[in-house]
C-alpha cells in the first residue's frame, strides 16, 4: 500500500465527496420535507428531480440552437436554468400531491406508498414519451459552457472546475435559504404547525391543504435545482437517471434522521464522502481485490451499521419535534 499516494489524493477525493454529498442533500430535502409534514415517503421525488434536469437541458439546447450560449453569461444562463427547473419541478410536485396523494390522505400508509411508486413509473415513461416525440431521443447531453468547464489548480493535488465550485456554492445558499424559510418566517411556522398537528393547525386558521401543497412545492423545487446541477456536473441524463441518486438521497435522509432538515444535509454529505473515499481508496487498500464498483456496498454497509446502533439516524430529530 502506497501511503504517500493515499495522502496525495486525499484533498481531491474530499472535494469530489463534498460535491456528490451536496447533490444528495438537495435531493434528500424533498423526501424529508414531505415526511416531516405527512410522515409519508414520496418515492416519485426522484422523477421530479429528473424533470428539473430535462428542463435545464432543453433550455440549453434551445439557447445553443439560437447562439445564446455565446452571447449570454454562463452564470446568467445557470440562474435561468435553476429558476426554470425549480419552477417546473415544484409545480409538478404540487400537481402530484393534488392528484395522487391528497385523495388518499387518511388511508393506511401502504396505499399512498403504492400510489407514489405508480406515479414514479408514470413520470419515467411520460418523460421518455415526450422526449422521443420531441427529439427522437431521450438520452440527452448537456451542452458545454466553456467558462463553467474551466479548471484551475488550487494546489499540486487539487484540480477544481468552476462548475464544481458553483455546485457547492449554490447548494449551500439553497440550504441556508430553506433553513431561514422554515425557521424564521410565518410560512415556515405554519408548515411546522401542520407537521405538529393538522387538526389543531386548522382550528388556528391555517389552511392545511395549502401548507401541504407548499411543502411539496418547496421539496420539488429543491429536487429541480438538484437536477439542473446534476446535469451540469455529470452531463448525460435520461428518464431513468433519477433512480440511483433518488435512492441514495432517500438513504441520506434516513441516515441523517428522516424528517430532519439539517439531518438531510448531514446525511447527504456523509454518504457522498463515503462513496468518494470508497471509490478512490478501496482498490489501493485491498491491492486491487475490490475496486470502485464496490463503493455502494461499502456506503450502504456503513449506513446499516449506523442504523443498527442509532435507528433514528445521526441527528434523530424530526421536523414536528421542533415545531
Amino acid at each position: 500500500m502506497d501511503l504517500h499516494l493515499l495522502i496525495v489524493i486525499f484533498p481531491q477525493v474530499l472535494l469530489d465527496g463534498l460535491i456528490l454529498g451536496f447533490m444528495y442533500a438537495l435531493i434528500a430535502l424533498g423526501y424529508t420535507m414531505v415526511y416531516g409534514v405527512l410522515e409519508f415517503i414520496n418515492f416519485a421525488h426522484s422523477e421530479i428531480f429528473v424533470v428539473g434536469a430535462f428542463v435545464g437541458v432543453e433550455i440549453l439546447l434551445m439557447l445553443k440552437a439560437r447562439g445564446g450560449l455565446e452571447l449570454l453569461s454562463p452564470f446568467l444562463i445557470l440562474l435561468l436554468l435553476l429558476v426554470a427547473g425549480m419552477a417546473v419541478s415544484g409545480l409538478l410536485a404540487m400537481a402530484v400531491e393534488r392528484v395522487a396523494y391528497r385523495p388518499l390522505r387518511g388511508t393506511p400508509r401502504l396505499i399512498p406508498l403504492i400510489s407514489a411508486i405508480g406515479v414514479s413509473f408514470f413520470l419515467q415513461d411520460a418523460i421518455r414519451l415526450v422526449e422521443s416525440i420531441w427529439r427522437n431521443a431521450f438520452n440527452l447531453v448537456y451542452p458545454t459552457m466553456d467558462q463553467l468547464n474551466h479548471r484551475f489548480t488550487l494546489t499540486e493535488t487539487i484540480d477544481v472546475s468552476v462548475k464544481s465550485v458553483v455546485v457547492i456554492v449554490v447548494a449551500l445558499l439553497m440550504l441556508w435559504a430553506l433553513h431561514l424559510l422554515v425557521n424564521r418566517t410565518k410560512i415556515g411556522k405554519a408548515i411546522r404547525a401542520v407537521a405538529e398537528d393538522q387538526a389543531t393547525a386548522s382550528l388556528m386558521g391555517i389552511n392545511v391543504n395549502r401548507m401541504i401543497s407548499l411543502t411539496f412545492l418547496i421539496g420539488g423545487a429543491m429536487g429541480g435545482a438538484a437536477g439542473v446541477l446534476f446535469g451540469i456536473q455529470y452531463s448525460l441524463i435520461n428518464p431513468y437517471t433519477g433512480f440511483i441518486p433518488g435512492l441514495k438521497a432517500f438513504t441520506a435522509a434516513v441516515l441523517g434522521g428522516i424528517g430532519n432538515i439539517p439531518g438531510a444535509m448531514v446525511g447527504g454529505l456523509v454518504l457522498g464522502l463515503l462513496e468518494a473515499f470508497a471509490a478512490s481508496y478501496l482498490s489501493l487498500l485491498t491491492h486491487g481485490a475490490f475496486g470502485a464498483e464496490y463503493k455502494d456496498i461499502f456506503a450502504f454497509s456503513v449506513l446499516i451499521l449506523i442504523l443498527i446502533f442509532r435507528p433514528k439516524g445521526l441527528l434523530g430529530e424530526v421536523v414536528r419535534e421542533r415545531a
